[in-house]
């Protein structure tokens, strides 16, 4: 089934030209379909490469998916343009009071910081 990606989003080129459906918002409104509402919190130092990874693994459902990327607020990504998470990720409170039916959450090498740099949430 396909997903209902950003239409700017960088990985849609790419699942478009490996034969994945994706469509784009005027798109979706326009089928009698409730998606499956998923938010992913994507801590990943390699974002784009992580979008790209997860799209593909949930092109394989029968369901209309839509997707939501997040980030924290508190900390922003050092390795992926401010502009990439301005127009494709939303933060926490900007999506608190919406229903979704599965969050998923990657996780960041943090095997690879010392213990002292690691910010652990409460």
């Amino acid at each position: 089934m396909p997903l209902k990606v950003p239409d700017n989003l960088p990985a849609k080129k790419v699942l478009e030209s490996e034969k994945i459906v994706v469509m784009n918002e005027s798109r979706a409104f326009k089928q009698d379909i409730r998606p499956l509402r998923i938010v992913i919190f994507n801590l990943m130092p390699t974002k784009e490469a992580t979008e790209l990874d997860i799209l593909r693994v949930l092109s394989n459902s029968p369901l209309q998916i839509e997707v939501t990327f997040a980030h924290t607020e508190s900390r922003l990504s050092r390795h992926i343009p401010l502009q990439h998470l301005e127009n494709f990720y939303k933060t926490i409170s900007e999506i608190h009071k919406n229903k979704y039916d599965g969050v998923l959450v990657t996780g960041a090498p943090v095997e690879t910081l010392p213990f002292e740099e690691i910010t652990y949430w409460r």
